[in-house]
């Protein structure tokens, strides 16, 4: 699986609560587009609408040699998954709080796949505890090392 590109928010941003992998329906210059590295998933979110999963806010460039028929950046696309899988996900997404937010795209198996994770937002005192772990964690590492390389 090689990582297409990944969701800097999602995990700063919610509690990732479940994780679910979708297809994605794309059309070709869309496909030509990740290829080269020109998305953008950082604002995107899922909504379930009428029993089918979609991808709002993601931006995928144009593709610079596509010809009329090239796609539109920020279209609504359609996630591709099981029923069960679906009203799962909505069961989750409408508890109050709780958001379905993409983590990543990467391919598997010559598809794009995304990497979604259902969250609950982070209010600004958790992002604070959360940057504290990650700086005494990273102060632990830094004095073990130094004990270890004086020996």
């Amino acid at each position: 699986m090689a990582d297409i590109l990944t969701n800097p928010k999602a995990r700063r941003d919610y509690f990732i609560l479940e994780t679910f992998e979708a297809g994605l329906a794309l059309r070709g210059t869309e496909v030509k587009s990740l290829r080269a590295g020109k998305a953008q998933i950082a604002d995107a979110f899922v909504r379930v609408e009428n029993d089918e999963a979609f991808l709002h806010n993601c931006h995928i460039d144009e593709y610079l040699f596509g010809n009329r028929e090239n796609h539109q950046p920020k279209s609504v696309r359609k996630l591709l998954l099981h029923k069960s899988e679906i009203r799962k996900l909505f069961g989750l997404a409408a508890v109050e709080g709780n958001a379905i937010v993409p983590l990543s795209l990467y391919w598997k198996n010559g598809k794009v796949k995304v990497a979604l994770g259902v969250g609950k937002g982070k209010v600004q005192f958790d992002k604070r505890q959360a940057m504290k772990e990650r700086d005494s964690d990273r102060e632990l590492k830094r004095a073990t090392m130094h004990r270890f390389k004086g020996k």
